[in-house]
């Protein structure tokens, strides 16, 4: 029976060996860089290398770069520090747990420069107006990927302010779509295409978020004056999810601000640079004082959206697993399958070095079904993750099938966390290579749950789900 499977997987992945698995391939290479650590004062980088000061705008906390201590070691106010993010970045100093340095150059990761990403918690991109190098995208992507925080924040679609042919919705869909870690959607949504004139967009009612309830305050409206919104996307990205929403709008459109997972990593879009203006500045820049408006409660938002993304437990910034302390790690055994059968409970024949499927890295996967007959496997493993800590799942997925319909799911994956289903894939799911896939279990903190994959394949043509390089992080 082992062979005759192995036979019928050779016939439908035998252009696996003509280089249909270029894209995880090329993913291999993020694996070695150095992962973002956790430390008990939250290191935020805010970006000033790509025309953040371009045209009418000031995106900075200071001008003293990179540190904005040498302008004042001791700020209590907005104005003690120059630039238009000041109230923002005072903001974070004053609660002695934060650590703020900008980047003026070309961001990178894994490197020696003080402003590199392995340096920081938490990258900030504060409406960028130039498009980030391939390289850059890269390390920023990788960063993410490895336990870092992104706050992409966008302008309306036209602000191009120093008018390079590029604003800052491009910038950052290139981003996400571009890039040579992953392009398949990674975050679950992409920034429309919009000129939003004004609003105040209302918060959603969830009294568990950290990013809407936190300790810098509860987040009840923000400000659009003249931005946009984003297109949620959670087939391609369960853990997207919208926050804040225009007027008239809920659910996968219109979305304000929004957060998503990638890897380890946390993410947050806001759509309009306003809300984060304090109004002062360097002279010379016309600016908007909307993260003082009466109407909104943008410093909350954009604290306690810090503080999620720099898992700052302290700030309720630690997600669904809560406030106390927790040590960053790694939890599943055998998370690459490279220890053969052990750790895991599996399916005779699941965890296997056939070359009939190819690995992602090193030479073992779990390889559920395949087989073209009535057929379920199963994949699974008992973990035990620690009160006070976030988790986030994560695994690559490679499916291959010899289905040719384009709207009938005939084999379906099944990833389920304890008794919650996180998702479930099917033949119409099949790609080239593999794909990311990310889901925050942060709920189960406290608990011992059982992580699985179960495979179901129909009666005739094969589907093959092949899993590699899993892990459930914690921090």
């Amino acid at each position: 029976m082992l062979g005759s499977r192995r036979s019928r997987r050779r016939l439908t992945t035998a252009l696996a060996g003509l280089g249909l698995f270029v894209t995880g391939a090329a993913l291999q290479v993020t694996t070695t860089a150095t992962p973002a650590h956790a430390a008990t004062t939250h290191r935020i980088l805010f970006d000033d290398g790509h025309a953040e000061e371009a045209g009418n705008a000031d995106w900075i906390i200071s001008t003293s770069k990179p540190d904005p201590l040498a302008q004042d070691s001791s700020p209590s106010a907005e104005t003690d520090w120059t630039g238009a993010l000041s109230s923002w970045g005072v903001a974070l100093q004053k609660t002695g747990s934060y650590s703020l340095k900008t980047a003026t150059s070309a961001l990178t990761y894994g490197g020696s420069s003080t402003t590199d990403l392995s340096n920081f918690d938490t990258l900030v991109l504060p409406e960028p107006n130039t498009l980030f190098t391939t390289a850059e995208k890269t390390a920023i992507m990788t960063f993410v990927q490895n336990g870092g925080g992104l706050f992409m924040i966008s302008d309306h679609t036209g602000a191009d302010r120093n008018s390079d042919g590029e604003d800052a919705v491009e910038i950052l869909n290139d981003l996400m779509t571009n890039n040579s870690v992953d392009s398949t959607d990674p975050f679950g949504f992409s920034i429309d295409t919009l000129d939003i004139s004004s609003g105040y967009p209302a918060a959603i009612s969830d009294s568990s978020n950290a990013v809407l309830n936190g300790a810098f305050g509860t987040v009840t409206k923000s400000l659009i004056a003249d931005g946009t919104t984003a297109t949620l996307k959670p087939a391609d990205n369960a853990n997207v999810k919208g926050l804040v929403y225009r007027s008239g709008y809920s659910g996968n459109t219109g979305a304000f601000f929004a957060t998503s997972t990638f890897g380890s990593g946390r993410v947050a879009f806001w759509g309009d640079s306003s809300p984060i203006d304090d109004g002062t500045g360097q002279s010379g820049n016309t600016l908007y004082d909307g993260w003082n408006d009466t109407g909104a409660t943008n410093a909350a938002l954009a604290l306690n959206a810090t503080a999620w993304l720099a898992g700052d437990g302290s700030t309720g910034g630690g997600g669904g697993g809560g406030g106390g302390t927790c040590t960053a790690a790694q939890l599943l055994g055998n998370p690459g399958f490279e220890s053969g059968n052990t750790t895991w409970t599996a399916s005779s024949g699941v965890i296997t070095n056939s070359s009939s499927e190819a690995a992602r890295t090193g030479s073992y996967k779990a390889w559920l079904d395949g087989y073209g007959s009535a057929h379920t496997d199963t994949l699974s493993q008992s973990v035990t993750i620690p009160s006070g800590c976030s988790a986030t799942l994560s695994f690559y997925l490679h499916v291959d099938t010899a289905e040719t319909t384009t709207s009938t799911a005939y084999d379906k994956l099944t990833v389920t966390a304890g008794s919650t289903t996180l998702a479930t894939y099917s033949n119409l799911n099949a790609a080239s290579g593999y794909v990311l896939k990310s889901f925050d279990v942060s709920s189960l903190a406290g608990t011992t749950a059982t992580i699985k994959f179960s495979g179901v394949e129909g009666s005739t043509l094969q589907t093959s789900f092949v899993i590699d390089d899993t892990a459930l992080n914690v921090s």
